[in-house]
């Protein structure tokens, strides 16, 4: 299973959107080199704000490039960078990845997904009514969540758009991916 890099983005400084770069570096243990939410620790305010001490579990955020066709849809526009994550893909159901799934992104880098974005209320300031379209209830009323997935690195190296990303499944039984 394998898909691929369409863009990367980072930003230093808090906020929702994070602009699209040639590459980006990712650091063992720390995130993305230079993003506001890379460390050892929780960067994210709500989770700072709950526990400073808890560990990074969201250093690198990854969404699957289909979403914005699927958001499209509905009358949305968006396009890789603008809900935060820092590797858009294509060709990959990251949703359906089990935790502890490693990816292998380019010549250099692993990732070790960790679980699921849990959207918040900043995605409808970015545009109204988009926060429903990737967090809601199926018709059985359990919760889906869209935004992406969360992952730490375990092996640093640079990532651009065009890698090829690789996918190893953990040895089983396989647990579903949960917000993190």
């Amino acid at each position: 299973m394998s898909g691929t890099v369409t863009a990367v983005s980072s930003n230093g400084e808090y906020s929702f959107t994070k602009p699209n770069r040639a590459s980006i570096r990712l650091l063992a243990g720390l995130g993305v080199e230079g993003d506001v939410h890379a460390g050892v620790t929780v960067k994210h305010r709500s989770r700072v704000a709950q526990d400073p001490t808890q560990p990074n579990l969201r250093q690198v955020h990854l969404m699957h490039e289909e979403l914005f066709a699927e958001v499209g849809e509905a009358g949305f526009a968006v396009k890789p960078g603008d809900l935060g994550e820092n590797i858009t893909t294509s060709g990959l159901d990251l949703l359906g990845l089990p935790v502890g799934t490693v990816l292998r992104i380019g010549d250099e880098a692993v990732v070790e997904i960790t679980g699921l974005r849990n959207p918040c209320l900043q995605i409808d300031g970015f545009q109204d009514g988009l926060l429903k379209q990737v967090v809601f209830r199926d018709e059985a009323g359990s919760l889906i969540r869209k935004a992406g997935i969360m992952s730490v690195v375990r092996v640093g190296g640079v990532v651009c758009p065009g890698d090829t990303i690789t996918v190893e499944l953990p040895d089983g039984p396989h647990r579903p991916l949960d917000r993190v």
